[in-house]
């Protein structure tokens, strides 16, 4: 949750699904009548001679307007709601788009996380190799001093001492790298007190490959996005065939448009008439078609089928993809699975090959080469299952980008 709130590409994938929702949000208002309230005052210059003024359309000098107004487009798009579809399909491409992004963090955090604890493992692997090594040396040194072995076995010990030092400061360098890469993610202000819990071994299990495949058909962000991008590219074909039918403009404005203002007044023109009823409605419908316009709509037809002739291809596109992804991952997270097993053990006889080579050694039944290799074999197996461990844990989250969480 730390790094969904600081990592600028998943935010920005949000606020655009913020962005589209407010695009539905419009479209569908655009569906319904649009109610407003004008006032005007019109103040005509007076010629002297009649009361109606120097402008002909004004009937007085003073004409004052109080119109309650009711605005409706009645085009074939507001019947079918085709903007509005168009509108929801693009709300959701954003929002699986967004789910992508939080995904994808989510495996990012994850192998930054987990680089972390195998950072620590191995450092601390690699403290153990160096005390092991140091004891190593002091073996030597006493069986020297007894007549036992030669020098040349000091000098080889000393030599794996000096290699297992280096290897100390590297795995402290990789842990510390770790903790930065991993603060970089969470936190805004850099901060690196922080601790991690090592739960490499509370991986949660792998499911059947068919709930896996069902997860994934029902869950798949890559596949939701493509078919809504499609529905998106064939309501931009039928909105662009709307173009060519013609539309209709209602307008109804109700109050008074009168040279007083009142239910009943006097007509400055006619004033021998006496007061007259003033407020009313006033109706204007307009039906437009359109007769020419050099092909553009035309053009823009033949562009939405071309938009969604290539929407289709990446349909299945991704459909192929999360196929080849699904089995891929699928077997990645099996294979690392079945390996743990085989790895800790590994670990545990590598161990106990360098006890019992280290009690050979002090009786002179082994030779310094083979207790240097029952270290190397040590080490050498303790970080193979650390990152047999880590496999698995990445391979999970790149699993659960395709399936959701499980």
């Amino acid at each position: 949750m730390r790094a969904q709130t600081n990592e600028p590409q998943l935010l920005a994938a949000l606020n655009a699904a913020n962005l589209a929702r407010e695009d539905t949000v419009q479209a569908r208002a655009a569906l319904y009548p649009a109610a407003g309230l004008k006032s005007d005052f019109l103040n005509t210059q007076g010629n002297g001679v009649f009361p109606s003024g120097r402008y002909v359309t004004n009937d007085g000098v003073h004409v004052y307007r109080e119109w309650a107004t009711v605005h409706q487009d009645l085009s074939p798009g507001t019947l079918t709601k085709s903007g509005y579809y168009r509108a929801t399909a693009a709300e959701a491409v954003a929002r699986a788009k967004a789910e992508i992004a939080r995904r994808g963090l989510a495996v990012t955090v994850t192998k930054a996380y987990y680089a972390l604890v195998i950072g620590q493992r191995k450092y601390a692997t690699a403290q153990l190799a160096l005390d092991q090594a140091q004891r190593f040396v002091t073996i030597t040194q006493d069986l020297e001093r007894g007549g036992e072995v030669p020098h040349s076995d000091v000098i080889k010990a000393q030599i794996q001492y000096n290699t297992q030092d280096q290897a100390f400061r590297e795995a402290k360098l990789a842990m510390d790298n770790a903790r930065l890469d991993l603060a970089v993610l969470l936190f805004t202000d850099f901060d690196q007190n922080f601790q991690i819990v090592d739960d490499l071994h509370l991986a949660s299990a792998l499911p059947s490959s068919a709930d896996i495949q069902a997860m994934a058909r029902r869950e798949n962000p890559d596949l939701r996005a493509a078919m809504e991008a499609v529905r998106g590219a064939n309501l931009d074909v039928v909105i662009a065939r709307q173009a060519f039918l013609p539309t209709l403009t209602v307008d109804v404005d109700y109050g008074l448009e009168a040279n007083q203002i009142g239910w009943n007044t006097v007509v400055a023109a006619n004033p021998e008439r006496g007061p007259v009823p003033s407020v009313g409605y006033f109706l204007t419908a307009s039906l437009n078609f359109a007769v020419w316009d050099w092909g553009a709509r035309k053009s823009k037809l033949r562009q939405a089928h071309l938009k969604r002739d290539q929407a289709n291809v990446e349909l299945t596109v991704a459909q192929r993809q999360l196929l080849r992804n699904l089995s891929g991952f699928y077997e990645e997270a099996q294979t690392a699975r079945e390996q743990l097993d085989l790895l800790r053990q590994s670990a545990d006889l590598a161990t106990e090959n360098l006890r019992l080579n280290t009690l050979r050694y002090q009786a002179g039944e082994a030779t310094i080469l083979e207790l240097v290799d029952a270290q190397n074999t040590v080490t050498q197996a303790r970080n193979a299952s650390d990152d047999g461990l880590v496999r698995y844990r990445v391979a999970l989250a790149n699993l659960q980008t395709l399936t959701g969480a499980f």
